[in-house]
């Protein structure tokens, strides 16, 4: 083997070496298919590093994306593409799409609060919207209301709720889901107020609720707190009225239909 033959398979050799140590792997996966394409074809040098290193960036995205989705906790089948809104026509879906597009309201630390009766969309919505967020660039954290505030009180127990909630934190956007559920006489939802208030101003808070804010006292361990609760969450919010009949009920009355209608002879 001649000298530039063998200075050139050393380089090779090299090459998965130094990009396992930059942590390339998909570099490290498709240099050589790269580099013979770029051999064969006589690519520039430019071209042949953008084509390498655009293939890195699309999968570090990939893998960004589908550690927030995991992270999220979002339901996987509620996206905007499957939402429908002529069902619910109490809801703009422009303005929908915009709060989608995150439109400066996450950045400023806004609310985002939806009302409506079980099953009329709420939940898809605003999972949604977080799914869009997360597309976005920001981090999102889908939850039940009642089990962050049995989260929330196992941390005071053990005096570490600043801590809970400065983890909390990393979130952009917390989604509280079914928030008329969370019952003061089920749990001590305090907790539920300092969440909020450690929020405040700062980072988003979504929140679907089946009553409105005038039954909230139910949640709440008195009125003075759940008008403070109330007061912060709306002070920067957007809300949406989902006052429709239950989207599950609809649905299920062709099925119902079927199976009353006489069968043929």
């Amino acid at each position: 083997m001649n000298a530039p033959a063998t200075a050139n398979a050393a380089d090779a050799a090299r090459v998965p070496l130094m990009l396992t140590e930059l942590r390339l792997p998909t570099m490290k996966r498709l240099w050589t298919q790269f580099a013979e394409q770029s051999n064969r074809e006589g690519w520039p040098a430019e071209r042949f590093l953008g084509a390498l290193l655009q293939q890195e960036m699309n999968e570090r995205e990939t893998r960004r994306l589908a550690r927030a989705r995991a992270d999220s906790h979002l339901p996987a089948d509620k996206t905007l593409a499957n939402f429908d809104f002529a069902a619910v026509p109490t809801v703009s879906k422009a303005h929908v799409m915009a709060l989608a597009e995150a439109d400066g309201w996450i950045a400023q630390g806004h609310n985002l609060l939806a009302f409506g009766p079980p099953g009329a969309g709420k939940t898809h919505a605003i999972a949604g919207i977080g799914h869009a967020l997360i597309d976005r660039g920001y981090k999102v954290l889908f939850v039940r209301t009642n089990e962050l505030v049995q989260r929330l009180q196992a941390a005071r127990r053990d005096l570490r709720l600043p801590a809970e909630l400065a983890k909390l934190d990393r979130f952009d956007l917390i989604i509280l889901d079914d928030l008329s559920y969370a019952r003061r006489d089920q749990a001590e939802t305090s907790v539920l107020f300092e969440l909020i208030a450690e929020r405040y101003e700062r980072r988003s808070i979504a929140i679907t609720a089946n009553a409105p804010f005038s039954a909230w006292d139910e949640v709440f361990p008195d009125k003075a707190m759940t008008v403070a609760a109330v007061d912060r969450l709306v002070h920067h919010a957007t809300i949406l009225e989902m006052n429709v009949d239950s989207y599950r009920r609809r649905a299920a009355l062709p099925a119902r239909r079927q199976r009353s209608a006489p069968q043929a002879q």
